[in-house]
């Protein structure tokens, strides 16, 4: 008997565990811009793994447009194309 309960219990607590992943997925989905998300006038439902790909690439995109503004502003303090106080607050926040 007790392997029975044992085996209920777990499929609730699976099944909460899916229930919990798939809610964090479904907000995961609602942070992506309308480009990376899927339309909602849709009516195919995006797969779990579809969304986690989407984020994945969005959030790379992202990492390289950081890099490139990091990149850019960094030349742009090395040249001495920004006022010297405006310069040393860049360099303040880049410290944070």
């Amino acid at each position: 008997m007790s392997s029975r309960r044992s085996g209920r219990a777990k499929s609730r607590s699976f099944t909460q565990d899916e229930d919990e992943a798939n809610l964090l997925i479904f907000k995961l989905q609602a942070c992506l811009p309308a480009d990376h998300s899927t339309s909602t006038t849709s009516n195919k439902k995006t797969s779990a793994s579809e969304i986690l790909k989407k984020t994945c690439n969005y959030i790379k995109k992202l990492q390289k447009e950081v890099d490139d503004l990091s990149d850019g502003l960094s030349q742009r303090l090395a040249s001495g194309d920004i006022p010297p106080t405006d310069a040393d607050i860049i360099r303040r926040l880049l410290k944070l």
